[in-house]
């Protein structure tokens, strides 16, 4: 995949020069381009289809439709309540129920999704999974507030009970945190290896930018905000 990227990537640039360079030679972008074979290799149809003429049917319904691989895994799932998360081979408890889509890896495990979770007021979400936990996270809550969030990667811990799989919700700090709070106030925070925020950009309610500097404990123990020192005492 990475290699397709690249592949695809340099091909992009060499179009995006020649829009914009007018004049250059096109012997000057040959080194720069990925070679007409190595195109060849990756090319799986020169006509591929992207329309139908009409559809099968105007509307599906269904509690939940499953997308398998060639192999018969389940690879996405697309359902008024989501099914519990796999992970390494094992089914768990949901936190709450989800309608909307989940994606899996090759293995069957659940890889991240989006939907709206029944909770009083109903919220959206947004994951993206590490193989045992949640890496990213978007969620906007019935209070208006909406927060992405960036976990650390856990360590990847075995357990023979369960039968060599991985074991879930091992503990990891969330890294970054950037939040819209309920009452409009922008935030971005970073926290450190305990999951405790030490550095905080945001807004105060006197409409200045500011860079917070907090100790352990969570409180502000230093405040750069260029704006509100220029102000008379």
């Amino acid at each position: 995949m990475f290699r397709l990227k690249a592949i695809f990537g340099s091909s992009l640039y060499v179009v995006l020069m020649v829009a914009t360079a007018g004049e250059t030679n096109a012997q000057d972008l040959a080194s720069d381009r990925p070679s007409l074979e190595a195109i060849e290799k990756i090319i799986v149809d020169r006509e591929p289809i992207t329309r139908v003429q009409a559809p099968d049917h105007d509307r599906i319904t269904a509690r939940r439709i499953d997308i398998v691989d060639a192999e018969g895994t389940i690879r996405m799932t697309l359902a008024g309540t989501t099914p519990a998360p796999i992970i390494d081979g094992i089914q768990y408890k949901r936190a709450f129920d989800v309608a909307g889509l989940v994606i899996y890896d090759k293995s069957g495990s659940e890889r991240g999704g989006l939907g709206t979770a029944d909770v009083d007021g109903g919220m959206a979400i947004l994951a993206l999974d590490h193989p045992a936990m949640d890496a990213i996270g978007w969620r906007v809550s019935p209070d208006g507030e909406v927060n992405f969030l960036i976990n650390q990667a856990p360590a990847l811990i075995r357990d023979e009970a369960l039968g060599g799989a991985l074991v879930p919700g091992v503990s990891t700090p969330t890294r970054i945190r950037l939040t819209v709070a309920a009452n409009g106030t922008p935030s971005v925070a970073l926290s450190d290896k305990n999951d405790k925020p030490r550095l905080r950009l945001t807004v105060t309610d006197a409409g200045f930018g500011a860079i917070e500097f907090l100790d352990a404990a969570g409180e502000v123990v230093h405040t750069i905000a260029p704006e509100a020192d220029e102000l008379p005492r």
